[in-house]
């Protein structure tokens, strides 16, 4: 007995050990593992909750200083993960609740890259890897469960997934609701070993080249039920950024967030810290049912989340707002087949999006006609100046993304042009004069058939090889290509936002429906936008409703995508009634042209009857 009470007095007053990694790869993780003797951690029975400990890095290029957070390992081991971003000596000091262990300083050597970098945002709506500064085509799938399925179906859907081209994964932190709710049986102790878990996960993806995109939570109100305090759901953000914050991912808000009671200001809590604490401002946005856009005043977000393949959608919000944007959810190869699949992944390209694959059978490692086609849309892509193309309108038979530049005498000289014809048929399409080489492209198959003679002129007509499936016109100065490659221009055209036209003289249509003062939250109404011109730029109108109750601190909801049918008022825009409801109608024509129309409406609660 004598001889166990002296061990015990002994590893008590072991002093706190801290081991830090004699050298990292710039942009991968160096770990610093600080165990805290008994005697250090005595007055905190829940680690977790009230040990503080960061880490002040200092950069070895301009003595600039970087923050990273610990996190909780279980015990009494706590971790910093810290990826530096610049070769040489770092330097760094602890700083600490403990006293054992507060302003100790210790120091690592950063070596060569051997990995791009992250990836960050770059002329407003592109994507680039931060070193070297080179483009990144967003390709994204779906695996909301990935941090539970087994490991061996984790790694052959992975494998897979890497070798089709795929350079990102959208998942849970939590996983699905039953693991979630596992991993915070309590609120203030998470399971440590679903997060080591985790981090294995998520080393594996990082290490065969794929972004992890993190959720913090799934729907229905998830977040705020697991953990109904701030403080909880701070701690718990604090805890993510400090584990994860250092390996190659973006964070994604939560899932569906307007299903949440209070999604948007859960948002605003959550990602304001996010943007507070991660060093590396990995890019911020969020899941949503429809669109993220209308919380982008809230100032933490730097990229557009999308779920669904309306064209409108895409068209409407590239052109209002200069952030480029994610379709996390083009749609479910399952449960839709695999060509209308293909054509909406292609539809969200054509806009300007990013596209996410999704399949009914999420542990699947298959190689189907919608992953092909996946495939093939990255590689189509990855030949073209991608990080320069914006949307086209100079044309009929399809939709088109461009590259062009105005030269010192102020001519606008065409580079390349991308048009997609998901019906094909008879393509017009007008260019700056010059010579151009033209190439058809098959999306289902991946591939090409090059036209024989060059296109010389300003117009060139045309119609597909056949017309048994779509097709993509590819129209290219292939010299003037190769020679902006070499100079590697990232920003051969500036990105300016559209300019919106709002008086109701200028409108080209007028919203006729609703007709009425009073509408009810919750009931379906008619809608309609009445065409007032007959120009054929109003023809071909792409049209979002966008429904707010201003003041109400909720976000502003998408109503519907169509110029006109049954809509219904979305029952979470307040608790207060009655209030006013705006309703406002947005338009771009088809030479890409902006409108807006206004109505504003008094908002009723559901049951009461109208006055």
């Amino acid at each position: 007995m004598k001889g166990l009470l002296a061990a015990l007095v002994f590893v008590a007053v072991l002093p706190a050990q801290v081991v830090v990694c004699d050298s990292a790869p710039v942009y991968e993780p160096c770990e610093i593992t600080v165990e805290f003797s008994a005697a250090d951690i005595a007055a905190h029975p829940n680690p977790y909750a009230t040990v503080q400990l960061r880490a002040e890095f200092r950069s070895p290029k301009g003595g600039s200083t970087k923050v990273m957070r610990a996190f909780w390992d279980g015990a009494r081991t706590f971790r910093i993960r810290f990826a530096p971003d610049f070769e040489g000596r770092w330097d760094l000091r602890l700083i600490s609740n403990i006293p054992a262990i507060d302003k100790k300083i210790f120091s690592f050597q950063a070596a060569p890259a051997r990995t791009p970098g992250f990836i960050e945002v770059f002329n407003s709506r592109y994507f680039r890897y931060s070193a070297p500064e080179s483009p990144h085509y967003w390709m994204g799938f779906t695996s909301l469960g990935f941090s539970t399925m087994p490991w061996e179906t984790f790694t052959n859907l992975v494998d897979s997934r890497a070798q089709q081209k795929f350079n990102h994964l959208r998942g849970l932190v939590l996983g699905a609701s039953d693991s979630a709710k596992t991993v915070f049986a309590e609120p203030d102790q998470p399971s440590v070993d679903h997060f080591r878990e985790l981090d294995r996960r998520i080393e594996y993806l990082n290490s065969k080249g794929i972004v992890v995109d993190l959720l913090f939570a799934g729907a229905d109100n998830e977040l705020a039920d697991l953990l109904p305090q701030s403080e909880q759901r701070e701690r718990y953000i604090r805890y993510v950024v400090a584990r994860y914050g250092a390996y190659n991912i973006t964070w994604q808000g939560l899932e569906k967030f307007e299903s949440y009671k209070e999604g948007r200001s859960l948002l605003h809590e959550a990602m304001g810290l996010v943007q507070r604490l991660d060093p590396y401002q990995h890019p911020r946005s969020t899941h949503t049912q429809a669109t993220s856009s209308p919380i982008i005043g809230d100032g933490w977000m730097t990229y557009i989340t999308h779920q669904g393949a309306s064209d409108s959608l895409a068209v409407i919000d590239y052109e209002t707002h200069l952030l480029p944007v994610v379709n996390a959810g083009v749609g479910v190869e399952g449960a839709i087949n695999s060509d209308e699949l293909r054509k909406r992944m292609w539809r969200v390209a054509i806009r300007g999006s990013y596209p996410t694959y999704a399949s009914a059978n999420e542990l699947s490692a298959q190689e189907t006609a919608g992953v092909q086609a996946a495939t093939h849309l990255f590689d189509f892509f990855g030949q073209t100046r991608y990080f320069d193309l914006q949307p086209y309108y100079r044309l009929s038979g399809g939709h088109a993304l461009s590259l062009q530049y105005i030269d010192g005498w102020d001519e606008a000289k065409g580079v390349e042009y991308v048009v997609y014809m998901e019906e094909p048929g008879p393509v017009d399409l007008l260019v700056p004069k010059s010579d151009y080489d033209v190439s058809w492209f098959n999306p289902v198959d991946g591939s090409w058939l090059d036209e024989k003679k060059k296109f010389k002129g300003d117009r060139y007509r045309g119609s597909p090889p056949d017309t048994n499936h779509d097709w993509v016109l590819y129209v290219r100065r292939e010299g003037k290509k190769e020679s902006f490659n070499k100079r590697y221009y990232l920003e051969a055209r500036r990105v300016v936002p559209k300019d919106v036209e709002a008086r109701p003289a200028e409108l080209p249509f007028e919203i006729q429906f609703p007709d009425q003062p009073n509408l009810v939250a919750g009931e379906t109404y008619d809608f309609n936008a009445t065409v007032t011109k007959s120009t054929e730029a109003a023809k071909q109108m792409a049209w979002l409703w966008i429904g707010e109750v201003s003041g109400s601190g909720r976000s502003a909801q998408v109503i519907a995508t169509d110029q006109f049918g049954r809509f219904q008022i979305p029952s979470g825009l307040t608790d207060r009634y009655p209030a006013t409801f705006s309703l406002r109608l947005l338009g771009v024509d088809g030479a890409g042209r902006l409108y807006e129309g206004f109505r504003a409406f008094t908002l009723e609660k559901p049951g009461e009857p109208s006055r």
